[in-house]
């Protein structure tokens, strides 16, 4: 495998990660370089972490992960988009009940974008791909399209306010259904 073809199977996985990164720089709790941090680090180390798994995970454990992985990722982001179009329209301007950029959101927002790096990372093993080399350059450029997207996010955010809550959301909404139609309709 190419090193051009790692790359563009990297910025694959990592658009998901971006839309979602977008939407939490729109938050009001992304307020300077610590949270930026962890979003770009969390986002990173999962798509590291996840086509290493599935590199090892072999054909048993894979087989029944990727029966339902898709449903997780939809419900984890239908949720969290759910809520916040929810507050938006109810004109609260509580949209994360809580930071987004720590604890259980983070976590929960980390995993969602990542379960298909687990299938990647499946996928590698059986091409007798080295499984090094495609995890570290998926997480780094995940982690940078990540900082980038947190910062076009606080700027949409300042510029656009509570109506990028609603969009926010939306698009959380629709990378869920999006992933599991992808898996459904692959089938």
């Amino acid at each position: 495998m190419s090193l051009l073809e790692i790359i563009a199977i990297a910025v694959g996985l990592a658009m998901d990660a971006l839309a979602v990164s977008i939407v939490i720089g729109s938050s009001p709790y992304n307020v300077g370089f610590r949270p930026t941090f962890r979003v770009a680090f969390h986002f990173g180390l999962f798509q590291f972490l996840m086509p290493v798994l599935g590199w090892y995970a072999g054909i048993k454990i894979a087989g029944y992960v990727q029966v339902f992985d898709h449903w997780i990722a939809f419900l984890l982001l239908a949720w969290i988009g759910g809520k916040m179009i929810f507050d938006s329209v109810k004109g609260e301007d509580k949209s994360w009940s809580k930071d987004p950029t720590r604890k259980s959101q983070l976590f929960f927002l980390s995993v969602a974008t990542s379960i298909d790096a687990f299938a990647t990372g499946f996928s590698l093993s059986m091409l007798r791909v080295d499984i090094w080399q495609p995890s570290v350059l998926i997480g780094v450029i995940t982690a940078l399209l990540s900082w980038g997207g947190m910062c076009f996010g606080c700027y949409l955010g300042k510029r656009f306010g509570q109506w990028m809550t609603t969009i926010g959301g939306c698009v959380l909404c629709l990378i869920g259904l999006k992933i599991l139609l992808e898996h459904l309709l692959s089938s």
